[in-house]
């Protein structure tokens, strides 16, 4: 089934925890994905529940109850949502990459009332680097399991929707911010290897003690976690893609032991290896 909507990998995030352990009731991220490449199209689809998209990349349509047909491309925000008709998809021959959120809660009432959101409407919030760090910390605190990082989770959604609909009054990010974009996609580059403080410190012309400083500031994990956590996800996407054992995976990741990094696995998913593998087939 992957395949027929993309073909390169799509990565699937479901909440993992009962919702009654959640500290935040007014707002719940329920699914999320990412579906990089997407080539299909549908036409006649019905949804349950809302749903937020974002395209990255890529151009297609979008259209509600056969109405009028928008056009869709980078930057381009649209609902899904209960009680409509909807056709959209990439141009033929063509894909676009999507990211969607499933969302249950009182507080979208209140978006939808007060925030300038049009179901059935295309807006257009434009791309950056800030954007898309941000969504990938909504995936690495949802992959976590954790009930304090999904309520996390859906704040981050919330101020990153705040962001893309006022994006054309949003002031640029400071020299700060920027520079720790910068540091942690260079982080992120550097998973499949052991992770050196001191060099991606000396890369950034900061002390060691600065680089664990801002990290934990800016992610809210210990610099040491945030790299475990990172490897974890990126080992969930290799173990549901490929047939890599789980040494191979460690060793692709920079573990040299892999006892070790099964026990890393288990502490932030909840399952070994394995037993994750498994379950998801």
């Amino acid at each position: 089934m992957d395949s027929m909507i993309s073909p390169v990998p799509i990565r699937i995030v479901d909440l993992k925890v009962d919702k009654s352990k959640l500290n935040l009731k007014s707002l719940t991220l329920t699914n999320i994905g990412h579906l990089p490449g997407r080539t299909l199209q549908r036409t006649g689809a019905t949804f349950q529940k809302w749903a937020l998209v974002y395209i990255t990349g890529g151009k297609g349509s979008y259209r509600v109850n056969h109405g009028l047909k928008h056009n869709v491309g980078p930057g381009s925000l649209f609902w899904f949502y209960p009680g409509a008709v909807f056709d959209y998809g990439p141009d033929d021959h063509g894909y676009w990459d999507e990211y969607y959120f499933n969302i249950e809660g009182e507080r979208l009432n209140e978006w939808l009332e007060h925030w300038p959101l049009r179901p059935g409407a295309v807006s257009q919030a434009g791309t950056d680097d800030a954007l898309q760090n941000k969504i990938d910390r909504i995936f690495m605190l949802m992959e976590s399991g954790a009930p304090a990082n999904v309520d996390r989770a859906s704040l981050l959604l919330e101020s990153l929707l705040y962001e893309f609909i006022w994006s054309a009054d949003r002031i640029p990010e400071n020299g700060k911010s920027q520079h720790m974009i910068q540091i942690l996609e260079d982080i992120s580059n550097s998973l499949l290897q052991p992770v050196d403080a001191a060099k991606i410190a000396r890369r950034h012309h900061i002390s060691v003690s600065t680089l664990r400083r801002n990290v934990c500031e800016y992610t809210g994990y210990p610099f040491n976690e945030y790299i475990h956590r990172l490897k974890t996800a990126e080992a969930k996407n290799i173990l549901l893609n490929t047939d890599l054992t789980v040494k191979e995976i460690a060793d692709t990741l920079g573990y040299k032991d892999v006892f070790y990094f099964s026990r890393l696995f288990k502490k932030y998913v909840g399952l070994a290896p394995n037993v994750f593998r498994k379950q998801q087939i």
